[in-house]
């Protein structure tokens, strides 16, 4: 009866062959295609990042220029669509709206029945643009604020804060969140990346791999966790506590502190290092220090007493919040960003395509057990 048996979870298993993302969680490496993440980080930009994800190489300038021009080209969301997000319930959380509008997106897509190559390609410059067009859309809906139209002279990071706030961001704002974008770009089988490789596997569109992402997304235990951590500070703020005693207490609680440990590094996450110089320097740049100055006292706190590393949440927090950014918007973000490897899985997955079909360790009850008649139970 009994299989190879995966570790809880399916923890340390191999569960596909890829060539778009390597981690290496002894020592702490990170790379796209090859490339460390330190290197795209200083030098690359989310386009260029993007490009490498889906292509396998970095682009000359012409192939860039082209592809910045597609994403900008493909900023297009259907009235149906705005229509849509007008009808969401005030409940609704941007993650919900997100979920539902791509799965709707579909209906408007000229590709949507073509499950070819370039068919996925083309679909996947539109939904890379859509997914942050109906972030920033959304907000404003929410907030009886006018819609801004995209800007195609912009970068996709600058357009996305200029759709959401209605003002050109400065460089140093859109650098910072282009960086944001090029290190959650992919992580290689992360929850919502399995979750769209195995609905890709089915040979269903690209339109339900990703609706299917960010499903998984959704859930605290792969995206929020930067929520946690901002909603941590803003209760430290509103308590006017010390934040290693407000933290220490919550241990003594046994609550979870956010942003610290991950299931792959055992060392420092190195998109942490990247996001915790910015948060620094964004303290300095705008004179809001307080966000940064209390995450990297618990930080130091955590990592002393706690052996614990921060991962690509604990600072992001700050960052978008310096950035002006809604908590509850955290999330999305990520997706807007993650949609480059969803993208790029989910075409790899489709150019050599097997069913993913795992098996389970059987732990219920012994084989053969009997069938007891109804009147015979007790």
């Amino acid at each position: 009866m009994s299989t190879a048996v995966a570790g809880k979870g399916l923890e340390g298993i191999v569960a596909a062959n890829s060539g778009i993302c390597w981690i290496d969680g002894d020592a702490g490496i990170l790379s796209y295609r090859g490339i460390d993440i330190h290197e795209l980080a200083v030098h690359s930009t989310f386009e260029e990042t993007t490009y490498l994800l889906w292509n396998g190489h970095l682009p000359t300038e012409a192939e860039l220029a082209a592809f910045q021009a597609a994403l900008a080209e493909s900023r297009v969301l259907a009235p149906q669509i705005i229509d849509l997000l007008k009808s969401f319930p005030a409940s609704a959380t941007p993650m919900e709206v997100l979920r539902t509008a791509v799965s709707a997106l579909s209906f408007y897509d000229a590709d949507e029945k073509d499950n070819t190559h370039d068919a996925n390609v083309r679909k996947a410059y539109r939904l890379t643009s859509q997914v942050g067009m109906i972030v920033a859309v959304y907000d404003r809906l929410r907030k009886s604020l006018p819609v801004i139209p995209s800007d195609p002279t912009l970068s996709h990071a600058a357009n996305f804060l200029w759709m959401l706030n209605g003002e050109k961001p400065s460089e140093t704002a859109a650098r910072t969140l282009d960086v944001a974008l090029i290190l959650h770009a992919d992580h290689e089988l992360n929850a919502s990346t399995f979750a769209a490789r195995v609905i890709a596997a089915t040979l269903s569109d690209i339109h339900s791999a990703v609706t299917g992402a960010i499903g998984a997304l959704k859930g605290p235990l792969h995206g929020g966790a930067n929520e946690a951590v901002m909603r941590m500070l803003f209760a430290i703020d509103k308590a006017g506590a010390d934040p290693v005693e407000y933290v220490t207490e919550m241990l003594a609680a046994k609550k979870k502190i956010s942003g610290f440990g991950h299931r792959v590094y055992k060392t420092e996450d190195p998109r942490a290092t990247h996001l915790r110089a910015m948060s620094e320097q964004l303290s300095k740049d705008s004179g809001i220090s307080k966000w940064y100055d209390w995450s990297r006292e618990i930080e130091i706190y955590i990592n002393t007493e706690k052996k614990l590393n921060a991962n690509v949440d604990f600072y992001s927090a700050s960052t978008y919040t310096t950035l002006g950014i809604d908590v509850d918007l955290f999330t999305p973000i990520f997706a807007v960003s993650r949609i480059a490897g969803w993208s790029a899985h989910v075409i790899e997955q489709l150019d050599d395509n097997r069913l993913i079909r795992p098996r389970a360790e059987y732990i219920g009850p012994e084989y053969p057990s009997p069938y007891v008649p109804i009147a015979d139970r007790t």
